[in-house]
């Protein structure tokens, strides 16, 4: 029966080789040849100055975009999840429709609202708050602007979740015995839906990461980050092989916040517990 039951499995690990390992496989290789050593393509592209500010301004809108998203997500995912049952399915269905359309014309919006002569830079003007028109596009707030609305249904999604499976006698009881709706939201809320908050930030942080059409509209060129610089090494130049360095640079940072923010969610699922049962 093993036997039986490892053949059948065979037809779908031989596609997942193929689909998802083997290119993976052929990507990562050519990383390591070419040069004077196994590690030459590494070296020259984090000793260029300019690609290890991509780096950091990649991670520092991954990280930004998480933040906001999870700032604006916890309280609209508490006030969903109250609703009724049908009221919170349509709220649900309001949240998820940006995701409908696609990305390039919501980010074509969101240049119309922060151009030169974009919705706010006339609303400010015309208010006489500004004498000139701000700069507000082609920057890194940009970026996060549009990577925000991009991923924020999908944080409130996921927070959603966590807070239907609330044990609500818990927060009854901290309310009865005194405790203050702020102190019951950052002490008995919070911790229940860990799960929530870390599987929504992973999915959010990964996201922005490799996000390539809200930077490029958003942020143009004088603002790069990792997947632009791919698509400007192997489209635009024809250089794969430094393509495939920053493919394997942007998938290791994805892998390790993975690994991170899971080994984190444990500990605190752990300690929760630990409270719990004391």
């Amino acid at each position: 029966m093993k036997k039986r039951a490892v053949l059948f499995l065979l037809p779908g690990l031989l596609l997942i080789f193929i689909l998802l390992i083997y290119p993976v496989i052929r990507m990562f290789i050519p990383t390591f040849t070419g040069g004077q050593t196994i590690f030459s393509n590494y070296q020259s592209f984090f000793s260029s100055e300019n690609n290890v500010q991509i780096i950091f301004r990649t991670l520092f809108i991954a990280v930004m975009t998480t933040l906001v998203t999870l700032g604006l997500g916890l309280p609209t995912a508490y006030w969903i999840s109250r609703l009724s049952g049908r009221w919170r399915k349509i709220i649900s269905i309001i949240v998820l429709f940006p995701i409908l359309t696609n990305a390039v014309v919501r980010n074509f919006a969101w240049i119309m609202i922060l151009g030169k002569n974009g919705v706010i830079n006339n609303f400010l003007m015309k208010m006489h708050i500004i004498s000139s028109p701000l700069t507000l596009l082609y920057t890194n707030l940009a970026i996060i602007i549009g990577a925000v609305y991009l991923f924020l249904p999908i944080m409130i999604t996921s927070l959603v979740s966590s807070y239907t499976q609330l044990n609500s006698e818990i927060e009854e009881a901290a309310e009865v015995l005194g405790s203050r709706p702020i102190v019951v939201f950052f002490k008995i809320i919070i911790p229940q839906i860990s799960v929530g908050i870390f599987t929504g930030s992973i999915l959010v942080f990964v996201g922005a990461l490799t996000a390539y059409t809200t930077p490029q509209l958003l942020g143009g060129n004088k603002n790069m980050v990792l997947a632009t610089l791919l698509q400007q090494q192997s489209i635009t130049l024809g250089d794969w092989t430094s393509a495939s360095v920053i493919a394997i640079v942007l998938t290791v940072i994805a892998f390790i916040t993975m690994i991170a923010l899971n080994w984190v969610s444990k500990v605190i699922d752990r300690r929760n517990s630990h409270e719990i049962k004391n």
